[in-house]
């Protein structure tokens, strides 16, 4: 099962002070481009994987899909966005998307952001997220970039020239990484960008977008506390269609 972290009350009350959870999609930097890849979203049906508050779930509503259905193994999480969201046409579950298998050919749409990387088996839930949409639906999601994910520790650190670098470590030893962000002993999946790619190929998607994120120089020139993020890339954001 995965590590259900979030329902933790430290952790929770951590994460809920993050500028993605108090502003939603306009506290993520990076949903500019992830924005940028979705389709007309009038009519659609929406699944949204690690739907977390359930911003993206709303969002998607307000921009004419037809039905939108969140998933999130946190019940702290989904209680928020239950009291948040008054729209019968977006509807919160609560399972572990090791084991969570929408029906077939029940989505035009799947969504995730931030959620991939937790989980241990991605290619089977890969592969049952291709059987829910029709040829042409399309997977739009977000993880955290490998470089990210791959170190041993976390932290900045200097290389012999007094230049900031980033200590990249083991970095095609995939498997469980244990990092202590917002709490202790958080563990996350680290995959290369090969694997990623080779997981959506074998469940059928074809990639139509592939950016490795980082803030723009318009965002550090409005957020100078960010300089340091153009160092090396925060997130992979992908775009796929189901062939």
């Amino acid at each position: 099962m995965t590590q259900n972290i979030y329902d933790t009350p430290a952790f929770f009350s951590a994460y809920s002070q993050l500028p993605r959870s108090v502003h939603g999609l306009a506290g993520a930097p990076e949903w500019p481009v992830l924005q940028s890849f979705l389709p007309d979203l009038r009519g659609l049906r929406v699944l949204d994987l690690g739907c977390g508050f359930g911003w993206f779930c709303r969002w998607a509503r307000e921009n004419g899909a037809a039905s939108v259905l969140g998933v999130d193994v946190s019940e702290r999480m989904l209680a928020r966005a239950r009291a948040e969201t008054g729209d019968k046409a977006a509807s919160y579950e609560r399972a572990d998307l090791e084991r969570f298998a929408p029906a077939p050919a029940s989505f035009d749409l799947a969504y995730s952001s931030l959620a991939f990387h937790y989980l241990t088996d991605l290619g089977g839930l890969l592969e049952r997220v291709g059987q829910a949409l029709p040829p042409g639906g399309m997977l739009v999601c977000s993880v955290e970039h490998p470089l990210m994910t791959a170190p041993a520790h976390q932290g900045w650190s200097l290389d012999p020239d007094g230049q900031p670098a980033w200590p990249v470590n083991g970095y095609l030893a995939e498997g469980p990484r244990r990092t202590d962000w917002l709490a202790k002993g958080v563990i996350k999946q680290h995959r290369t960008i090969a694997t990623y790619l080779d997981l959506l190929h074998r469940a059928g998607f074809a990639l139509t977008h592939c950016v490795e994120w980082a803030p723009s120089e318009d965002q550090v020139a409005a957020h100078p506390e960010w300089a340091k993020e153009r160092e090396r890339p925060s997130f992979l954001l992908l775009g796929c269609k189901r062939l």
